[in-house]
């Protein structure tokens, strides 16, 4: 928040703290004291930074408030008086949906009607329950260029943006495919907000990346400075980030941001549906990406909701296997455990082993020489998962493989949480602004909807390109980003040219992909086809089982099975290589 309020200049600074595993935690916050279930960090941020928003005129504006925005408005007022700087506060609210059976949190995703009836009532902080992350730009945008709910292709210029921006570094480097190619930043750079003489000032930093070119690679490679939008009134917008920043801003970065976490090119949101497929990047300058050409339609009749709860209970236990005939062993202390599993009086209801092969021949450390067995159960009966498990690791400690031992003493179990997403009708919500006043204004549903409908595989595909091919990394040519969505994973693939795109296009059908990734072969995959990008996106349903805080796979929230797909090898024109 210091960073991005001192950097440069400012108009709106949004906070997105949403995470769908992050509805769980506060959840349980909740139960232990129904006066919280909002994002704590948030204030700490807003202490030490309460008083230079203030200063610039910044308005701030947050989904913090979680399951709990009233309080947290209140809790922001308190910090105002007490480190002394006035702020007119407000609150958006409505989110909270009705409790299923067993449910612990239940909220419909909110738009940006509520967060810009909030500004314009002069607001100076805005913090919000569950809104899209997208909100949190539209209804700024919305506000600032006074937009009409009905002007579908502005506002999903700003979805667009919107999306960009939520995940921070992201677009600027972090995560990033090909981020051994980033270069030292560049020397070229917009004037600072503090001296419009047009002379450019220049820091002993500026001095020091000219000396030591290498040194500012590094350092912009460690730490990506977060990204900014520069919307326009036609809802266009030029993604860049603040002078002197680290990490960098090209048609890459930002592609791969617009391809975390999407699924359909019918991007839905309950301000408007965006349509990905028409989104058009052009590079402006030095760490300047221009986003154009991005088309809306009527958002549909029903919003997302999202639904939390314990799911069960869970254990793990990892045994690590060093040295010669790691099969063996690990085929060795699998059968013991089973046969201890079986004698127990009730067996878990899911049980799941993982070999890793992390071990080298011949290794020149012993961490290097081993190899990791996970061990996972789950069941809805704590007392499954509990005694039963560590026991058995236990008392295998003298029985069982050479060099037995586990990375951590087996443990009770602990709960483990379940993300639901479900579709409530928008007219079961009342979206409610809380003014800085205090009065409730009512935020109006969409006049006009359209129901989703598939837009199909894209037309006039290139001509395929042909030639000698040779056997590689698709890495080598492609870059890939992946995430969750509940149960489900998407990955978004992309490539910088138009030759490589008349490769790819034909390429990675759904049938590749699912050779490449045999996780995925009995799985429903879908594919996407967005050829302004250049990429295709990927959806695969139920690889994540019951979602991240099930914790089912190794990577729960398919963070790295885009770099999984990028390191399998196919067979790629020489002419790209």
């Amino acid at each position: 928040m210091r960073e991005m309020l001192t950097g440069g200049e400012l108009d709106v600074l949004t906070g997105d703290y949403l995470a769908e595993l992050t509805m769980l935690i506060l959840g349980r916050d909740r139960l232990k004291d129904p006066r919280l279930g909002y994002a704590k960090t948030f204030l700490r941020q807003l202490e030490e930074n309460l008083g230079a928003a203030r200063e610039r005129g910044v308005r701030i504006v947050a989904n913090a408030g979680g399951l709990n925005p009233g309080a947290l408005a209140d809790a922001v007022r308190e910090l105002a008086e007490r480190v002394g700087v006035p702020v007119r506060v407000a609150h958006v609210e409505g989110d909270s949906l009705p409790l299923p059976e067993g449910a612990l949190t239940a909220n419909a995703y909110l738009g940006g009607g509520g967060i810009a009836e909030c500004l314009r009532a002069g607001a100076d902080v805005v913090v919000t329950g569950r809104v899209t992350d997208a909100a949190l730009v539209t209804g700024p945008a919305a506000w600032w260029f006074g937009w009409g709910p009905q002007e579908y292709d502005r506002l999903a210029g700003a979805v667009v943006a919107g999306h960009v921006l939520e995940c921070g570094a992201q677009a600027t480097g972090g995560n990033y495919a090909f981020f051994q190619d980033f270069p030292a930043p560049s020397r070229e750079r917009s004037t600072p907000a503090a001296d419009r003489s047009g002379e450019r000032s220049s820091s002993s930093a500026d001095r020091s990346s000219e000396r030591f070119p290498e040194r500012s690679r590094e350092r912009a490679r460690r730490r990506p400075g977060f990204p900014l939008a520069e919307i326009r009134a036609d809802g266009s917008s030029v993604i860049t980030k603040h002078p002197g920043t680290g990490g960098r801003v090209d048609t890459g970065t930002v592609t791969a941001q617009l391809l975390y976490e999407t699924g359909p090119p019918r991007y839905a949101g309950p301000d408007v549906t965006a349509r990905l497929d028409t989104v058009r990047l052009t590079r402006e300058g030095p760490d300047r990406v221009l986003i154009s050409g991005v088309r809306g339609e009527a958002p549909p009749p029903t919003l997302k909701a999202g639904m939390t709860r314990v799911g069960g209970w869970r254990n793990e236990v990892v045994f690590v296997l060093t040295g010669l005939d790691i099969e063996a062993k690990a085929e060795l202390v699998r059968e013991q455990v089973e046969d201890a599993l079986s004698a127990a009086k009730s067996r878990p209801a899911e049980v799941r082993w993982e070999l890793a092969r992390t071990d080298r021949p011949d290794a020149d450390t012993q961490e290097r020489a081993s190899a990791l067995l996970r061990l996972v159960v789950r069941d809805p009966d704590p007392a499954n998962v509990g005694r039963v498990i560590s026991a058995a690791a236990i008392e295998l400690a003298l029985a069982s493989y050479p060099g037995f031992h586990v990375t951590a003493p087996p443990g009770k179990g602990a709960p483990y949480g379940v993300f639901e997403a479900a579709y409530v009708d928008a007219s079961e919500v009342e979206h409610v602004a809380v003014l800085p006043d205090g009065e409730r204004v009512r935020v109006p549903r969409p006049a006009t909807t359209r129901a989703l409908e598939p837009l199909g595989e894209a037309p006039g595909l290139p001509p395929v390109l042909t030639g000698p091919t040779r056997r590689v990394p698709l890495g080598r040519v492609a870059g890939a980003r992946s995430g969750d969505k509940g149960g489900d994973a998407n990955v978004g693939v992309w490539v910088p040219s138009d030759d490589a795109w008349r490769w790819l296009a034909h390429a990675l059908t759904v049938d590749r992909f699912r050779e490449l990734l045999p996780e995925t072969a009995h799985l429903p995959v879908t594919r996407h086809v967005l050829p302004n990008l250049r990429a295709v996106n990927f959806v695969v349903e139920g690889l994540l089982g019951e979602g991240v805080a099930s914790q089912s796979r190794f990577d729960p929230q398919a963070k790295a099975l885009g770099e999984w797909l990028r390191s399998r090898h196919i067979d790629i024109p020489e002419v790209l290589l």
